[in-house]
């Protein structure tokens, strides 16, 4: 009997020889607008292993407008996002937050995500043969930025103005109680995110990431581990100088560019980390020719498989080519289908 889905991720991710590296694709509206039957063709020949459960709220959040078409559309915390092209996600122009003292009041902490329909989560986990992740996704230093502006949220993180540290500890633990609701729930794993890196190195010191952050984090690792959960991370950017730090808190799976640091520069901690993606979107996927993008996935094979601990995804977003997204799920099957059987 061939293993599920759900058994080929968690083989994966604890490195027991999977019979294939379990497959995720992630498109953006751009790509459904763009290139709708070639999405729906790589979703049938190559079924995705991991699935993200639906809020399946009662009660829905004050936001309103599409994120992803062209106008303003404002988040449940309040954040007015501006976006000049369709298909794709804009950017908060003026900050809610001017000063936290004054300002806080005009923040909406979103307790209507609170309103989880478990009998529903669990019965779509039931439904499914997926290795299925919470709908829900703590982020934050992003959601700091949408509220402060990045540079003045640089300067709070310096100054540590009293309003805002106040304002931090709360958001924490509103992200905490939303991780504890979802892991009382049968999904198989939480999730959480913050885009860490530039191009060449981290936004912040490491030290002072290590501060500030890595604490938030490790709460999140020790919910997700009590509830006996995965916990699965994603950051874009050169993240290189917290790898140590995220293998130590426990993370399982980290979602990387893992081309702009170099694959190689990551295999020292194969085997201790899945790598969850990806291939470059930057340039090899928009770019590159077919043959080009199986190379590059055998580079990631080369460098950071270790019978399992990598997840065969990559994102079709603005730009990227259909027969290279295609080629990333091809070219994964080839080098690991059978192998660990």
């Amino acid at each position: 009997m061939s293993a599920s889905s759900r058994d080929l991720v968690r083989q994966t991710l604890e490195c027991r020889r999977p019979a294939r590296a379990p497959r995720q694709l992630w498109t953006l509206p751009w790509a459904e607008i763009h290139h709708g039957e070639a999405v729906a063709g790589i979703l049938r020949d190559f079924p995705p292993d991991i699935a993200g459960c639906p809020g399946f709220l009662r009660e829905n959040g004050p936001g309103h407008g599409d994120p992803t078409e062209p106008g303003v559309s404002v988040d449940d915390w309040g954040c007015t996002f501006v976006n000049i092209q369709r298909g794709v996600i804009g950017e908060v122009k003026e900050p809610l937050v001017g000063d936290w003292d004054a300002d806080r009041g005009r923040i909406h902490v979103p307790v209507e995500w609170q309103t989880v329909d478990g009998e529903r989560v669990n019965r779509f986990c039931a439904e499914t043969e997926a290795f299925v992740l919470a709908g829900c996704c703590p982020r934050p230093f992003e959601q700091l930025q949408f509220l402060r502006g990045t540079a003045d949220l640089c300067m709070d993180l310096l100054t540590r103005p009293a309003g805002f540290e106040a304002f931090l500890a709360d958001m924490h633990r509103f992200y905490c109680g939303l991780l504890e609701l979802w892991a009382r729930t049968d999904v198989d794993g939480l999730m959480f995110m913050d885009d860490w890196g530039s191009q060449q190195a981290l936004l912040i010191d490491p030290s002072l990431w290590r501060e500030l952050f890595k604490p938030m984090y490790r709460d999140y690792a020790q919910i997700a581990r009590g509830a006996g959960k995965k916990l699965f991370m994603h950051s874009d950017g050169h993240t290189l100088d917290i790898f140590p730090d995220l293998v130590e808190l426990g993370v399982d799976a980290v979602n990387s560019q893992v081309f702009c640091m170099g694959v190689e520069n990551l295999a020292p901690f194969a085997g201790k980390v899945t790598f969850w993606g990806e291939i470059d979107r930057q340039h090899i996927l928009p770019e590159a020719s077919p043959e080009e993008v199986a190379a590059a996935v055998a580079e990631v094979h080369r460098h950071l498989w270790r019978d399992g601990g990598c997840i065969a995804q990559c994102e079709f977003g603005a730009g990227a080519r259909p027969e290279n997204v295609r080629e990333v799920f091809a070219a994964w099957d080839r080098l690991t289908c059978g192998v660990g059987a």
